[in-house]
């Protein structure tokens, strides 16, 4: 009996010591960073700059696969389903948030995953062409309200975070959001610039990486932006939040990195190290200007960000009566 079970407490130390082996060598193959639209967007930038910077640190490759669908959903389901291992995740967008927010259908809910961290702010900027007479978002919404409904502005759809920025100031300046301005629906970030650029809308509010190369060449002008702070590029154009709309000043692009719900204690530890060195990355920092895009790697607990996401695009939603 004392043989047996002396061979017992030897297999099972022998268990534990591969389990804590195993958890030491994460990650032990290559990883896979899904983003759940198609190639050369913002969103696919973001994750082949995470993906470039990380390695380095990870010290496994990291392979972008795109899986674009269903406004994102199809990317967020297939991780949200994959093993919960570490070697499957998400470059997880506002879309994450949002969709599941103002679509009671949606096939992923927003808490699906395990939160690994935020990792940029992608600003929205109001942008008009550069002949406009609008020098600042005051003029702008005061020519909006002497025009009642004639205005007319570009998105990609009235659900769309590019449709709630607008919509946004609009109920923030006393306005309703549906009838004051006219929505003209557009694919795409090149198409709702060239929608402005043309004189086919007044105004717009959307990515500043589809705006920035237009207001550098003096094409379009910027009259505030939807972001956490104000932007490098343009740091004499105010934040939403600092010129006081409350709910506009809640809305901006950003991107975080998901895994599906369950991971490890090590492998969330790891990522956790691992993001804390991107975070100071001049890589990392240099591509996330380039874009556009602002870093805040590290600065919010990523698990309350994205509920307070949801829940204000459920509330509004549910305020300017797309959803019951």
């Amino acid at each position: 009996m004392k043989r047996i079970l002396t061979g017992v407490a030897t297999a099972a130390a022998l268990v534990a010591g591969a389990a804590q082996a195993q958890a030491q060598d994460y990650p032990d193959q290559a990883i896979t960073l899904v983003v759940p639209y198609g190639p050369g967007g913002a969103s696919d930038l973001a994750g082949r700059a995470l993906a470039e910077t990380a390695r380095d640190y990870i010290g496994q490759p990291i392979t972008v696969l795109n899986k674009p669908g269903a406004g994102g959903m199809t990317g967020a389901g297939f991780v949200s389903d994959a093993d919960p291992d570490g070697y499957t995740l998400l470059l997880a967008r506002v879309g994450m948030a949002l969709t599941p927010a103002v679509n009671p259908q949606s096939t992923v809910d927003w808490d699906a995953y395990t939160f690994l961290g935020e990792l940029e702010a992608s600003p929205m900027i109001l942008a008009v062409k550069a002949d406009a007479p609008y020098d600042n978002a005051e003029d702008l919404v005061a020519a909006i309200k002497e025009n009642e409904g004639t205005m007319t502005y570009a998105a990609s759809g009235a659900t769309a975070i590019d449709g709630f920025t607008v919509q946004a100031l609009l109920s923030d300046s006393g306005m309703d959001p549906l009838t004051a301005a006219t929505l003209v629906p557009y694919k795409g970030g090149g198409e709702l610039a060239t929608a402005l650029l043309g004189g086919h809308v007044d105004f717009l509010a959307i990515s500043a990486g589809s705006l920035m190369p237009h207001i550098k060449s003096g094409d379009m002008k910027p009259l505030m932006v939807f972001a956490p702070k104000r932007m490098d590029d343009l740091p004499d154009v105010p934040t939403a939040d600092e010129l006081g709309y409350e709910q506009a000043g809640q809305i901006t692009g950003w991107s975080a990195l998901y895994g599906p719900k369950g991971l490890p204690e090590d492998v969330t530890a790891k990522w956790d190290e691992v993001l804390a060195k991107v975070a100071e990355d001049e890589t990392w920092l240099t591509l996330a200007e380039r874009r556009g895009s602002i870093s805040t790697v590290g600065e919010r607990d990523m698990a309350e960000y994205a509920k307070q996401q949801y829940d204000l695009f459920h509330a509004l939603a549910k305020k300017f009566g797309y959803i019951q």
